[in-house]
């Protein structure tokens, strides 16, 4: 990935469209079904005509084609616009997703303001990443790698005995809109310690999720992980074993009562 990330590297490529001719009642009817899409482009092949939204619909005749009341005054994007730029442009039009077209002017995807958000959480677990492998390579005098890729929850061995109950609703939130963090988990000779992410986790089991994005940290040979050692004291031998503990428990929660 290049130094600062592009449009290109975070748009949806699956784009849905709606045709000009298509009628106002038919694309509301879509717009209703779909999953919480309030606008879509309009194209007549792969050339975008203009952007229909929800608020384009509410005053329109139902029979009225859909090329009437869509907006042609078009603010679109370029795959090698820099996110951040994107995200300026979001932020300043109001508008929360933004047609990506090529030179040639052919939709080639969508940008939306979770996407931006996703850039940044996903540049952000890299560096604490990092940090670990730097810190695990001083303690332990190795060499690590790192790699990308889906884990089994259930392959996990846990490292922390507990998670608040208010953070799992905040997690499972993030979830649901594609904005959760890859985990990060160490493969110490083929045993999974889960390092960070432990509520993602936990807000993914409950929703019946199997597998989960990851960075994960190859040790070879194996080490003794100080992890590993304080999950084994735990008694914390997969996700099963964590405690969900009462929003009223929370640490900060207490502290906020105490302050009062």
């Amino acid at each position: 990935m290049s130094g600062k990330p592009t449009v290109g590297e975070y748009m949806t490529r699956d784009v849905e469209t709606v045709s000009p001719d298509e009628t106002v009642k038919a694309v509301a009817q879509r717009m209703a079904e779909s999953n919480g899409h309030n606008g879509f482009p309009v194209t007549q092949g792969r050339t975008v005509e203009g952007f229909v939204s929800a608020a384009d619909l509410l005053l329109a005749d139902d029979e009225a084609p859909v090329f009437t009341v869509m907006s042609n005054d078009l603010i679109v994007a370029h795959p090698d616009m820099k996110v951040t730029d994107a995200a300026r442009v979001i932020l300043r039009s109001g508008i929360q997703r933004l047609p990506v077209v090529d030179d040639a002017d052919n939709l080639v995807g969508i940008i939306s303001n979770t996407d931006v958000v996703r850039s940044q959480i996903e540049r952000a677990t890299p560096s604490k990443v990092g940090k670990l492998m730097r810190t695990l390579e001083q303690i332990h005098g190795v060499k690590l790698r790192e790699e990308r890729r889906e884990v089994r929850l259930t392959d996990l061995t846990p490292t922390q005995a507990r998670v608040y109950a208010d953070e799992l609703e905040g997690r499972k939130y993030e979830l649901k809109r594609g904005l959760a963090e890859p985990l990060v988990v160490i493969d110490n000779g083929g045993t999974l310690h889960l390092a960070d992410g432990h509520h993602r986790v936990m807000a993914a089991h409950e929703a019946g999720i199997e597998e989960m994005d990851a960075y994960v940290i190859i040790t070879d040979p194996p080490v003794e992980l100080g992890m590993a050692k304080t999950a084994k004291k735990e008694g914390l031998d997969d996700i099963t074993d964590i405690e969900i503990v009462d929003y009223a428990r929370h640490p900060l929660v207490e502290t906020t009562k105490r302050l009062q």
